[in-house]
């Protein structure tokens, strides 16, 4: 019975936990970092380009392999069946006869223009420029995951504004009912504070609906499928510092060029192409290869063996003597086929051997090599003017980033000062309409325009902070330590 009460109580600890466990796990805010991570960690691109950087490693061990020996092994066994020749005693006959040969192989290319060489040079450059791509990838990924990270914590505070502000209409409701009841203020006042009140709902319901929808914005670039349950962290998040921004934007356009990676990806396929003419010339010159071949084959054939002289005729005329006419005789020996040699004794006495060089001098291929190699130009040539379009593309980015950035930071600043400036005229708005010098929908009026002077400030707050990501990404701030 105690044994019963144990294993029940653990179950319910154990659900317990479980439920808590869950919750802990639906509740979960995601932070700025925590997203950046795992969006590099989960993004499609990324992975493709991992794929791209493994393709490249395999490029370069095909160009190494390229300077090594081949060596090649071979092995054939065949039946023959019907009139063939007997490989012992070369008389055709009807016969199933097996034969089996071997043979080792090795070749090497000992000069092809250095183009193998070449190859390994290439690979290696492409190596270094599919790892750039992946880095350019991680910061566009970064950039893009902080923007909607940042628009929802725009949605979030524009949220907070209205509902803020609902508050005040709810407050204000209750406070115009009092001055109807005592007749300081028309009904028409307190009608048009309820519908107020009313608008202000409609804008709360699209509010939410606008957090949702940049929640599951967020959730599918981070490939997150629980749209239901993701959130991030709700705090207040204050204007980093702007030192940057009193750097000179040269001062950042220098260290942009040493860091980011559109020049280095440029760089390098600058330097691909150019590898590429060395590899296209190289089919100008000549090929020497050399090889050695070893074989030696085996047959299932009987051997000939000797069976003494032949008693019924113990010799054979095959000729006369040409000044006595006498015949000329030999020994007639009988033949019979015995066993055939021994597997290994047939292949050490069968085996021969062949090597050399080869030399392959090109004379004349229908243009093709004058070709490929002007193609190679043409290709460095468009790859000289790439790095120079991306490092005029990188200028004027980053020319227009600290614009941009010290555009926003005017525009918060502004945004600020109207804040303050209309809750000023909001408190003294709402001085006169509580002792009725102004009727409702003109203190309708002064608390709209506070509203969208407070959501001004959160939509100029988030573009700054965002302004300045883009300014830390471009100085070589590290994507893993980029923080809100």
């Amino acid at each position: 019975m105690t044994k019963q009460i144990n294993t029940k109580i653990c179950v319910s600890i154990l659900g317990t936990l479980s439920f808590v466990f869950s919750a802990v796990a639906q509740n979960k805010e995601w932070s700025l970092q925590e997203c950046l991570q795992h969006a590099i960690e989960n993004n499609i691109s990324i992975k493709q380009s991992e794929l791209d950087i493994e393709q490249a490693d395999i490029d370069r061990k095909d160009a190494i392999g390229a300077l090594l020996p081949s060596l090649n092994l071979r092995g054939d066994n065949t039946w023959n069946t019907g009139l063939t020749q007997n490989v012992v005693t070369g008389v055709l006959q009807t016969q199933t006869t097996r034969n089996s040969s071997y043979s080792v192989n090795v070749g090497v290319t000992l000069f092809d223009g250095l183009r193998n060489y070449r190859q390994i040079n290439r690979a290696k450059l492409a190596t270094l420029a599919s790892q750039y791509s992946q880095e350019k990838i991680e910061d566009d990924i970064a950039l893009f995951v902080a923007n909607g990270y940042l628009q929802v914590l725009t949605n979030k505070e524009n949220l907070k504004v209205i509902e803020s502000q609902h508050e005040i209409t709810l407050q204000q409701i209750d406070r115009t009912k009092q001055l109807v009841d005592t007749g300081v203020l028309p009904m028409g006042d307190l009608l048009e504070i309820e519908a107020t009140s009313a608008d202000e709902l409609r804008r709360i319901a699209q509010a939410q609906n606008d957090v949702r929808i940049s929640l599951v914005s967020l959730a599918q670039t981070l490939l997150v499928k629980d749209y239901e349950n993701f959130d991030i962290e709700d705090k207040n998040y204050n204007i980093p510092t702007n030192e940057i921004l009193l750097l000179d934007a040269q001062e950042v356009l220098d260290r942009a060029k040493k860091e980011r990676y559109e020049i280095k990806i440029a760089e390098e396929n600058k330097k691909i192409a150019e590898e590429n003419i060395k590899i296209a010339r190289g089919a100008y010159l000549p090929t020497l290869g050399g090889f050695f071949n070893y074989n030696t084959r085996e047959s299932g054939a009987g051997q000939i063996l000797s069976g003494g002289l032949d008693p019924n005729a113990p010799t054979q005329q095959i000729g006369v003597v040409e000044t006595t006419g006498d015949p000329v005789v030999t020994p007639n020996f009988t033949i019979r086929e015995g066993n055939p040699l021994p597997f290994f004794d047939q292949l050490s006495q069968n085996d021969g051997t062949s090597y050399g060089f080869s030399l392959q001098v090109p004379v004349f291929n229908g243009f093709a090599t004058r070709n490929n190699v002007k193609r190679s130009r043409i290709a460095a040539e468009r790859a000289a003017y790439q790095l120079e379009q991306s490092k005029l593309d990188l200028e004027s980015n980053v020319y227009q980033a600290f614009l941009d950035a010290k555009g926003s930071a005017k525009a918060y600043d502004a945004a600020v000062v109207a804040v303050k400036a209309q809750e000023q005229a909001y408190q003294y708005a709402k001085d006169r309409y509580d002792v009725g010098l102004i009727n409702a929908f003109d203190f309708s009026q002064s608390k709209f325009r506070l509203e969208n002077a407070q959501s001004t400030a959160v939509s100029a707050k988030f573009n700054y902070i965002f302004r300045l990501k883009v300014i830390e990404l471009y100085f070589g701030v590290p994507v893993e330590d980029i923080q809100l």
